[in-house]
């Protein structure tokens, strides 16, 4: 059985690139439903109906726990599929989300107990963030900014240029004028860690940036300590496999970015699958 890692996009590889630093022992199958990213634009339905595809093509797989590494779906779909649909294949079957792990350690991170939130459109406007950090402390204040212009830039290898600087800056100078007390940043999308340089240039002083990966493979390796019952199902070969609904050439120019590999072999899959 291996862990199954998946996004409606490229973004996700940041998260897999993360997890695969701690837990290098364990095999591996990222699934990117590139044909039909982004997600965002979509309704709840159709966010839902992608991301239950995906979940379902990795799970026949022969994946023991399934990482939704896309805010969107995580989001959107994460609960309702944990809920309704994986009792179906069996009650040692794991779905996660990147979200909560997110959010669990911004309480140790937060001084002022005010945290900004740079994500896509859906994200933001989900609400997640907020109803995540508000279990953790009622008390947390989250301002949350759209930031449309910051995935094309990544998608498009712009995300190192000096046209990239308007556009970083922009948003966190937005941010910072909502609520001056922000002394934490969370990066609620995986495509923006590549843009972390240019975030960090334009950040106040003093203000943290919260990278989800590292997050949420600690979260991950936590996890499995907690929960040996999986844990010991899945094989450990230390490989990885990877799938899209792509052209893999596409695919491999993206893990270049994203996972600094440029050696990888990559199946082209369709979903649904019949």
């Amino acid at each position: 059985m291996k862990i199954g890692i998946f996004d409606s996009g490229y973004g996700g590889m940041t998260i897999l690139r993360q997890i695969r630093q701690y837990l290098p022992q364990y095999d591996y199958l990222y699934l990117g439903d590139n044909a039909r990213a982004p997600y965002g634009p979509h309704s709840f339905d159709v966010i839902y109906r992608f991301t239950l595809e995906a979940v379902e093509s990795l799970l026949n797989r022969d994946c023991q726990l399934v990482i939704l590494a896309c805010n969107t779906a995580s989001a959107k779909a994460l609960r309702t599929i944990q809920m309704n649909d994986l009792p179906r294949f069996g009650s040692d079957r794991r779905v996660l989300g990147v979200i909560r792990p997110t959010v669990e350690c911004i309480p140790e991170l937060t001084k002022s107990h005010h945290v900004g939130l740079l994500a896509t459109a859906g994200t933001v406007n989900s609400g997640s963030y907020t109803m995540e950090l508000k279990k953790t402390d009622p008390e947390m204040q989250l301002t949350a900014l759209a930031c449309p212009m910051w995935v094309p830039l990544v998608e498009y290898n712009e995300y190192d240029s000096p046209g990239a600087d308007y556009f970083v800056k922009k948003r966190l100078d937005q941010l910072m004028l909502l609520d001056p007390k922000i002394d934490t940043i969370i990066l609620g999308c995986t495509h923006f860690p590549l843009l972390m340089r240019k975030i960090v240039k334009f950040a106040p002083a003093g203000v943290r940036i919260v990278e989800q990966g590292e997050y949420v493979a600690k979260s991950l390796v936590d996890y499995l300590k907690r929960h040996p019952e999986i844990e010991s199902k899945v094989s450990r070969g230390g490989t990885c496999q990877y799938l899209t609904t792509e052209s893999s050439g596409k695919f491999r120019e993206a893990a270049a970015v994203f996972l600094h590999e440029t050696d990888i072999k990559v199946d082209e899959v369709k979903l649904p699958e019949c």
